[in-house]
């Protein structure tokens, strides 16, 4: 059976325990035993995080210890998983490069605020989009930095509308890379947790926190 540790917390206007309790069940269906924690200090727990094959974290704009970091990474590069979605995960402490390069981007801006646009899968043959077909969002349009690294499974086009020198920009929306022994997945979707009624943008959430499981 496998052990995930959901962690959440930050700017509530993500929702992040709202956008959690979406996927507790999703992964408990597929047999995973739960952990929930509203405090980076989980990551302390010295006998507790060896055990876990997926940590899930949503908490926005906050800051980590040197120590929670490194807990964080260290369990990662072991061979944990970690994956999220939009600023829980890649906005989470932006004065953590290190914590940023193991997620794979920072999120910088999002023009215009909620918008309509269009996600696109570009690879259809890996399991976490294989099968999805392109999709419309109304939500914020992430523009992120990005490790050119990165395995990329969908993207999305910035229109120039909002911001006109960035029109026909493709930035990745969902990708996955490796820390270590470990994977990591994120998806920039998911600003609150009614995004994830959109069922293409809930599966490949679902597809991508299985994937990287231990």
């Amino acid at each position: 059976m496998p052990k995930a540790l959901f962690v959440w917390g930050g700017w509530e206007g993500h929702e992040p325990r709202q956008s959690q309790d979406i996927f507790i069940p999703l992964l408990e269906a597929e047999g995973y035993e739960i952990a929930q924690h509203d405090s980076l200090d989980a990551y302390l727990d010295a006998e507790a995080m060896p055990t876990y094959d997926l940590i899930v974290q949503t908490v926005t704009m906050s800051t980590i210890t040197g120590a929670q970091e490194k807990a964080l990474l260290d369990t990662v590069a072991a061979g944990a998983g970690f994956g999220g979605w939009h600023g829980g995960q890649a906005d989470a402490f932006r004065n953590n490069t290190n914590y940023q390069y193991m997620v794979g981007g920072q999120w910088v801006s999002h023009p215009g605020g909620i918008i309509d646009y269009e996600v696109n899968i570009i690879d259809h043959e890996d399991p976490i989009t294989a099968g999805l077909n392109d999709f419309a969002m109304r939500s914020e349009q992430y523009y992120m930095h990005v490790d050119p690294g990165n395995q990329v499974l969908a993207t999305t086009t910035f229109s120039g509308e909002h911001d006109a020198w960035i029109e026909g920009t493709v930035m990745p929306a969902a990708w996955k890379r490796s820390w270590g022994k470990g994977k990591v997945f994120h998806c920039t979707l998911g600003h609150v947790a009614a995004d994830f009624h959109v069922p293409e943008a809930r599966e490949i959430v679902r597809r991508g926190l299985i994937w990287c499981t231990r």
